[in-house]
């Protein structure tokens, strides 16, 4: 029965290196405790810009920008190898990695920000990488819209795994193309938290009939950079709680295992069997003997969109 591991760590904030060094060190520590699948927050690498939610919308137009140079300067660009150290731990260990990461479009205008979860398999190769759908609100003003080539589930040592970002698993369509290629374990990095959230996620796992396992982004106010602009207004001393967390691990049929862990830093493990997965099925499977294609089907778009194409 493989163990995974759910970091529940922040970030270096806006400093993609030091954040990669890290996670580094967190592999080796879940690994150290046995974890065979190791699974970090959403856009860890290098940090959720959570101050998207603080700022005036259409307003705070210098702060905005000076936040989004730094971030775009210290997001990664998998072109260019940014992500080999994490890769390298993922071979080193044998260990399969999900990671969210902003990462910088190197294809077209290599400008443009995607919130994108990559999984890294044992030999250290990334097996897929997914791009947010459609980011929440603020984070429009931050990050692109992601496409279906990486609405994938990918088989692994430890099962058949998927990620869906944050708000995206409120997207039935979009759990439903998971639901169909056969996710045991069902991976929703976040920001989110909370009672409606988790119960959210209990949902997905008597829906989908699977593991649901949730990597919370948590953040303190000592992890705010000294020199982050205007740190004392957006962020002041007397809010020593950002974001709590709340990771949890879910089984088939909605039982929490492990968590949920809140305001609190570290490694939440967990034993998860994806043989449980196809018993849970017996009574419920909505992609499978539970589902009517004579009146319901999906068409799922999997191209990459590009908006130009060289003949």
């Amino acid at each position: 029965m493989p163990k995974l591991a759910v970091v529940q760590e922040s970030s270096v904030l806006l400093d993609r290196e030091k954040t990669i060094a890290k996670a580094v060190s967190l592999v080796e520590q879940a690994v150290s405790a046995g974890a065979r699948l190791v699974i970090f927050p959403e856009a860890f690498i290098p940090g959720y810009p959570a101050w998207i939610w603080r700022l005036r919308p259409g307003g705070d137009w210098g702060l905005s920008e000076a936040l989004h140079a730094r971030l775009l300067d210290n997001a990664v660009s998998l072109a260019e190898g940014d992500l080999d150290p994490l890769c390298d731990a993922a071979k080193k260990h044998a260990v399969t990695l999900v990671c969210g990461i902003n990462e910088r479009d190197s294809q077209l205008s290599k400008a443009t920000l995607y919130n994108t979860v990559v999984i890294i398999g044992p030999d250290g190769n990334i097996l897929n990488r997914h791009r947010k759908l459609m980011p929440t609100n603020p984070e429009r003003m931050v990050w692109g819209f992601g496409d279906g080539s990486g609405l994938k589930v990918v088989d692994t040592p430890n099962g058949r795994i998927g990620a869906l970002l944050c708000w995206e698993n409120y997207m039935p369509l979009a759990r439903y193309a998971l639901y169909s290629q056969g996710i045991e374990i069902y991976i929703a990095p976040t920001y989110d938290s909370g009672n409606e959230w988790l119960g959210s996620l209990q949902h997905i796992a008597r829906e989908g009939r699977c593991w649901v396992v949730c990597s919370g982004v948590v953040l303190t106010n000592s992890d705010i950079p000294a020199d982050f602009p205007e740190r004392a207004t957006l962020y002041p001393d007397s809010e020593e709680w950002i974001n709590p967390g709340d990771s949890v691990v879910i089984a088939p049929g909605g039982e929490i295992v492990a968590g949920p862990m809140c305001k609190e830093k570290g490694l939440l493990y967990a034993d998860v069997d994806p043989k449980c997965v196809g018993i849970a099925k017996r009574t419920l499977d909505v992609a499978g003997h539970y589902a009517r294609p004579d009146i319901f089907t999906l068409h799922v778009n999997t191209q990459q969109q590009s908006p130009i194409e060289f003949g």
